[in-house]
């Protein structure tokens, strides 16, 4: 008497195990972004009822836009997963194009939006989208193209790592005109990260350091506007009603903070005290409300996404993927510089930059492009395993 495996179910069983290794992803990256995206809602509902109350007599304004956000962010998330990567590599350079394009839109009248006296915005259909954080996006994708089609030029020439920062060089001589100095630091340092990371050499690094550096103080002195920011971070005490009234604010909340927090919604800095308490301080609001512990366990989450994302990049490149490799890696970086580069500023130990907290702060724009970065890194995971199982089952091993 012969006995099949379908007699047990087993064939069943392993056709069901197939199926779910087929649409299996990071759940740990997917979870880690969860969290950190319904604490920021939270977050964000506490820090901008008192403003969305006294602006629009909806306590809750903020929150609900802030929701639609996220959602049109996850929707769109799960279009850019459908699309393999390979499709980004190949258009990289149309991208770099593309963002140095819409960066200059912001400057066409009537097109451009000003807030706080910068232009970094494209208003239409009465949204205001922040051109920069697509340009940040759309400038890693050129890169970790421009280091998988120029590997070895990288690593064994100069022209072959300054070709790629002169071009990025525009893109960020763009934001500095709107101005928008935070993200040209972010999208200045995440190149120089992907560029370290694709083998380029210590030397060349610290000549176009010294560079940066000299070209960074050349435009501090210049302006006693700049310099006034740089500086007032290192004593907001000495004109706590004027240069360093933000962060003295965010200071004061920090303390009122202790160590477990005056209990999230009893924040009293966000109501009209900490200026944009619910966008780039909405941090400060929450180290008040929930305390050091609540600021050490947001730190450890971010912490623990870039952490994953790397990791991620880490599997490709020993999988021979090396844009999905650097893609990861890049992402990773920038996600990872301007989520601590924010924490710093609330926290006083870096100047004040006009930049979100990635997945948490109330911006449109920021959300949207972050669900489609996670996105773009859960897709290089799973053709990651993908390639894996192929791979596997070429040796026999189910």
């Amino acid at each position: 008497m012969s006995v099949s495996l379908a007699n047990f179910g087993i064939a069943d069983k392993l056709a069901s195990r197939r199926t779910r290794q087929a649409i299996n992803v990071d759940r740990k990256l997917l979870l880690i972004t969860l969290i950190i995206i319904l604490l920021g809602l939270v977050m964000l509902g506490s820090a901008s009822i008192s403003i969305a109350e006294q602006q629009t007599g909806k306590p809750f304004y903020y929150l609900w836009r802030q929701f639609g956000y996220v959602s049109v962010g996850v929707f769109l998330a799960t279009l850019v997963f459908a699309v393999p990567i390979a499709v980004w590599q190949r258009l990289g350079p149309i991208l770099i194009m593309v963002s140095m394009l819409i960066l200059l839109l912001v400057f066409v009248p009537g097109l451009g939006r000003n807030v706080n006296g910068s232009t970094r915005w494209i208003g239409f259909a009465g949204l205001n989208v922040q051109v920069s954080e697509f340009a940040k996006l759309f400038c890693i994708i050129y890169l970790a193209g421009y280091l998988v089609r120029h590997t070895q030029l990288v690593r064994t020439e100069l022209k072959g790592f300054i070709r790629p920062l002169l071009l990025l060089q525009v893109v960020v001589f763009l934001l500095l005109l709107e101005p928008d100095y935070g993200a040209a630091a972010v999208l200045l340092a995440t190149a120089m990260g992907m560029m370290w990371l694709g083998g380029a050499r210590f030397s060349q690094f610290a000549m176009l350091g010294f560079l940066v550096a000299a070209a960074l103080a050349l435009l501090a002195v210049s302006s006693p506007y700049r310099m006034e920011r740089l500086t007032a971070f290192l004593n907001p005490w000495a004109d706590p009603f004027n240069s360093g009234f933000q962060l003295t604010q965010a200071l004061i909340a920090f303390g009122r903070g202790e160590w477990l927090g005056v209990g999230l919604g009893s924040s009293v800095q966000k109501m009209f005290y900490l200026p944009e308490a619910h966008t780039d301080f909405v941090f400060s609001v929450l180290g008040e409300e929930l305390g050091l512990v609540g600021v050490v366990i947001v730190i450890l989450l971010y912490t623990y996404l870039v952490l994953r994302l790397l990791r991620i990049g880490r599997h490709a490149e020993q999988r021979e993927l090396p844009f999905h490799a650097y893609l990861s890696y890049g992402i990773a970086l920038w996600i990872g510089l301007q989520a601590y580069i924010n924490i710093g500023v609330n926290m006083g130990v870096l100047p004040t930059k006009g930049l979100t907290l990635p997945l948490m702060s109330y911006g449109g724009s920021s959300v949207v492009v972050m669900c489609l970065a996670i996105s773009m890194v859960l897709r290089v995971d799973y053709e990651t395993r993908k390639g894996d199982r192929l791979v596997q089952n070429k040796k026999g091993i189910v």
